[in-house]
């Protein structure tokens, strides 16, 4: 490359990472200075080899590391709106200790620009061709300083602990016991944590003995790997439609719930509303009493067999041989968008009838954004004895509650 071509390449990644800056702000992802001085110094298009400036920069790309045979990601940089999302949750301060959990290479270094040359990032992934990567884009854009670890996330990285902030960019289904473990007093933890077939990035502080999240988002990650690693279950009921859980405790009757599909659909509107649908799925998923989300083919939907709502997956409460899920359609009286209950089964009225008791519940106490708060009960804290109600993890339970 000449030196012209070289200058001119320059001068267009410093534009093109200006306006990213620029639009992460105006979208609320950057809310404060040091994670747009952070966003705006390091050179994201060296952690994205290959790519194009543009695609480098995009707000919302996402960029792939490492797939698998069938082209499934393994690792990926994550867009640049929910990096700074999870930064500013993590509210990271000037010569503080951080741990990163998957390693992009692009995410510690701005985790590096935000404790300063005080501080220390370790960031560890085991997946020793992504850590290599991560180590040769890190180095190439002048962070030698980060650590890179090859090993197992679930045991932490117990050499440079305790952390102040550890902010996890793979999907979790639980919470380590080292993380937990390696915390300093006051630290805390973000983690895009799954919770009944649905993530959010849930910033966790400790308080007494359990950690309390009271600042959420909704995130998508690819799956952490190794020991901490869990597959959800997923039953084919037919051809193009299926249901997916990840918890154990839900029993999945195939061929009862596939006959239920045959059966007359009903539908029941109690008037309750359709709105913010990530605040609304949350509560709908940890309130149903037996939660799996439906999925459906577009083929299916279009042989009327289920609704639209489930092509991109819909909480589904189940129990034995019939199954209801939530419906949206337009009020033709108020012009408002509204919620209501697909059923099928011989228990469809029943089934309808407690999904839809939820959905009022919602629209009429808790149709805001922030209005649940996450407690993670660990195991030897709980004694074997968890809340009401709650999420039963491996390691604990996660207890979520409205106001």
């Amino acid at each position: 490359m000449s030196q012209t071509a070289g200058t001119a390449a320059r001068d267009q990644a410093d534009e093109l990472r200006a306006a990213m800056v620029e639009a992460l702000r105006e979208q609320d992802a950057i809310n404060s200075e040091p994670v747009a001085a952070a966003f705006a110094a390091v050179p994201r298009h060296l952690f994205a080899p290959g790519e194009s400036l543009e695609r480098a920069y995009a707000p919302h790309g996402i960029v792939p590391v490492k797939q698998d045979s069938h082209g499934r990601n393994l690792s990926v940089m994550s867009a640049a709106h929910l990096q700074a999302v999870m930064l500013e949750q993590a509210a990271i301060e000037p010569g503080m200790r951080v741990l990163e959990v998957g390693s992009g290479g692009y995410n510690a270094a701005l985790i590096q620009q935000l404790v300063g040359p005080s501080g220390h990032v370790t960031t560890v992934d085991i997946d020793p061709d992504v850590t290599s990567r991560a180590r040769a884009c890190l180095d190439a854009a002048g962070y030698e300083q980060v650590q890179v670890v090859t090993a197992d996330a679930e045991n932490g990285v117990p050499g440079h602990a305790p952390f102040d902030r550890i902010v996890v960019t793979a999907g979790t289904w639980d919470l380590p016991p080292a993380w937990l473990a390696q915390m300093a007093p006051d630290g805390r933890l973000v983690v895009p944590l799954r919770l009944r077939g649905l993530t959010r990035s849930i910033a966790f502080d400790w308080d007494g003995a359990e950690l309390v999240g009271r600042d959420y988002c909704l995130a998508a990650f690819v799956p952490v790997q190794g020991d901490g690693a869990y597959d959800e279950r997923k039953v084919i009921l037919r051809d193009g439609i299926a249901l997916q859980t990840d918890d154990p405790a839900i029993n999945l009757d195939a061929p009862g719930l596939c006959n239920a599909l045959d059966s007359a659909t009903m539908e029941l509107w109690p008037g309750a509303a359709w709105d913010m649908p990530d605040e609304l799925d949350l509560f709908v998923s940890l309130n149903l009493p037996r939660t799996a989300r439906l999925h459906a083919s577009e083929r299916a939907v279009e042989q009327g067999i289920v609704a639209p709502a489930a092509l991109r997956g819909v909480a589904t409460l189940v129990d034995g041989d019939s199954l209801a899920y939530r419906l949206r359609r337009t009020n033709q009286s108020t012009g408002e968008e509204e919620s209501g209950v697909a059923a099928c089964g011989p228990r469809a009225e029943e089934l309808a009838g407690q999904y839809a008791e939820i959905l009022v519940r919602w629209s009429e106490s808790y149709r805001r954004r922030g209005a649940a708060t996450f407690r993670y009960i660990p195991a030897d804290t709980a004694r074997g004895t968890f809340p009401a109600h709650s999420v039963i993890k491996h390691h604990g339970a996660v207890k979520v509650t409205w106001s």
